[in-house]
């Protein structure tokens, strides 16, 4: 427990000192000197409700929101707006007493007293949470899959006694820079003004992501520490044991980690650990409605592969899957594919059938919609695959596509099959230097020529017909969501690309017309039929080019991928 009492305190003081705190200090600063001297206890009570919240939400902000069925972006929100409403109440005194009228005759906190500076530090809280730091990260996935324990009550409350500490002090340097200058004493409304216009500005910035850009300039000394603190043997352990995980032997044991194996030894077999069985599956897909465990699969050779039907990744690996299940499945091969979906329409189970049957997989698949699986394989990507011989043990980990003949090797040795050429399959084109995977939702929306991106409201654009390379833009109109894009009245896109094919996500019905900026003469359409799925848009010789796609009203734009 010690342990996490110092771990929490440390990471916390990184987090308050690091530049993603930047947006919130000017309102620290501010409200801790609008009243002078008068309430030396001011900065307390705006750090105190800053942290109070902040601990709170974060321990139950998830639970609350998926319980009540709320948006997960809800409390961010709160916070900005009950920011913006008491910075207005500051710099506009008309507005100050009509906020404070319903509570005249009550003995709730007003604007004019130390309530306000509570209620500002619980806003704060509430839009500094995304500031937080990778033991943060541990906290409120722990709290989101495990619930609360005393260890991770107290984790958190360390935490936030150590962003308590840079804060409270920068909020009392200000209040005493704010007693000593004298022209700052004889100004006190205008400072007062000055506070509520920097609450507006800090919600203004919060509101729009401006202050993301602040979050990636890390200093290198900071990340270091940061990653040593989580990367630390002993951390790891609390973590674990908080988390309820078994302990893994390292390769000092012989045995190896996951990771480990993928990064030292995927050519060959090693020990990479016991393997875990299925968790939470909400229903099987060509198993005739039975359930599998690895329990009842003895004897057997198990590749248990994690996919999501529309990452063009995991197509590209399903040549070679389906080509070893009819090649080995007599032998005592058994693959499972473990779907864990990337979309929010990849959940729905007839969705995965039609990309099954579309892509001729047979081998049985777990619909892993909570990714109770994912987390108990400790996963991170699409696709990944493990190979398990037939005592249980997982003998082979293997990250993202390739390693096809390496990986068919190794289970040729557990099967003891006759040695015979690999397969050769066309998993499609691979073009060095292709254009990333670029998302359309604002979720993760990092590739768009627009100077603002309105989230989940119709709104018009006026795009960039030649954007920079790897990048895109949107024209028309468009409701920007989460995860997709959905086109409105003469919806296009202009994309710059450099890939020998271009693929996108889509959904909804209706047609696409694309045309490349080299061809202007020879557009193509396609036709969205209803079937949420990925959609081909350029096949042929590596160029790059700009492709305009003209969009129906209605149709949903997801990502897109290259090869």
């Amino acid at each position: 427990m010690s342990t996490l009492i110092v771990v929490g305190i440390v990471s916390g003081l990184i987090t308050a000192i690091s530049p993603c705190v930047l947006p919130v200090l000017p309102a620290i600063l501010t409200s801790s000197i609008q009243d002078g001297a008068r309430s030396r206890r001011r900065p307390l009570v705006v750090v105190g409700g800053l942290v109070t919240s902040f601990a709170v939400f974060t321990l139950l902000g998830g639970i609350i929101l998926s319980s009540l069925g709320l948006p997960d972006d809800l409390l961010r929100w709160a916070g900005i707006v009950t920011l913006s409403i008491v910075g207005v109440g500051l710099a506009v005194p008309a507005v100050e007493h009509l906020l404070e009228r319903p509570f005249r005759n009550t003995t709730l906190p007003r604007l004019n007293r130390d309530g306000n500076g509570f209620v500002m530090g619980l806003a704060l809280g509430l839009v500094f949470v995304p500031c937080a730091g990778p033991i943060l990260a541990s906290i409120t996935v722990l709290a989101a899959t495990n619930g609360l324990s005393w260890g991770l009550v107290v984790l958190t409350a360390s935490f936030s006694a150590g962003i308590a500490i840079p804060l409270l002090a920068f909020g009392v340097a200000g209040q005493s820079i704010g007693s000593r200058i004298r022209a700052v004493r004889e100004r006190l409304h205008t400072i007062r003004v000055g506070s509520g216009v920097v609450l507006i500005l800090t919600a203004l910035v919060l509101a729009t992501n401006l202050a993301e850009p602040l979050q990636r300039l890390v200093p290198s000394t900071l990340a270091e520490i940061q990653q040593r603190i989580e990367n630390n043997d002993g951390v790891r352990g609390e973590l674990d044991s908080l988390a309820g995980r078994q302990d893994q032997v390292t390769s000092t044991g012989g045995q190896l980690t996951f990771d480990e194996c993928e990064q030292q030894t995927s050519d060959r077999l090693a020990n990479c650990g016991p393997a875990r069985d299925f968790v939470g599956i909400e229903t099987w897909l060509n198993t005739e409605g039975q359930s599998l465990s690895l329990d009842e699969l003895p004897g057997k050779v198990v590749l248990l592969d994690f996919w999501t039907y529309s990452c063009i990744n995991c197509q590209r690996t399903f040549p070679y899957l389906t080509a070893w299940d009819e090649r080995y499945r007599d032998d005592g091969l058994t693959i499972v594919g473990v779907h864990s979906p990337e979309f929010s329409f990849e959940r729905v189970v007839s969705n995965v059938q039609d990309a099954a049957d579309r892509y001729g997989i047979t081998y049985p698949i777990a619909i892993d919609n909570d990714f109770k699986t994912w987390r108990a394989w400790d996963q991170r990507f699409w696709p990944a695959h493990y190979l398990i011989d037939q005592t249980g043990t997982v003998r082979q980990v293997h990250y993202g596509e390739g390693g096809y003949e390496e990986t068919e090797k190794l289970i040729q040795d557990l099967l003891d099959a006759p040695p015979q050429d690999t397969v050769k399959a066309d998993p499609g084109n691979h073009t060095d230097g292709r254009t990333q995977e670029t998302y359309l939702g604002w979720q993760r929306l990092k590739h768009a020529d627009n100077s603002d991106v309105a989230n989940d409201e119709l709104a018009a654009y006026n795009g960039n017909r030649t954007p920079e390379l790897n990048s895109f833009s949107f024209d028309g109109t468009w409701t920007v969501e989460s995860e997709r894009a959905i086109a409105g009245q003469n919806a296009r896109l202009f994309l710059h690309f450099y890939a020998a094919d271009v693929h996108l996500v889509m959904a909804g019905t209706g047609d696409v017309t694309v045309t490349l900026a080299s061809q202007p003469d020879s557009p193509r359409t396609v036709h969205v039929d209803g079937t949420s799925d990925l959609y081909d848009l350029y096949e042929g010789a590596p160029i790059d080019d700009v492709m305009t796609l003209d969009f129906s009203k209605g149709v949903e734009a997801y990502a897109f991928t290259f090869g």
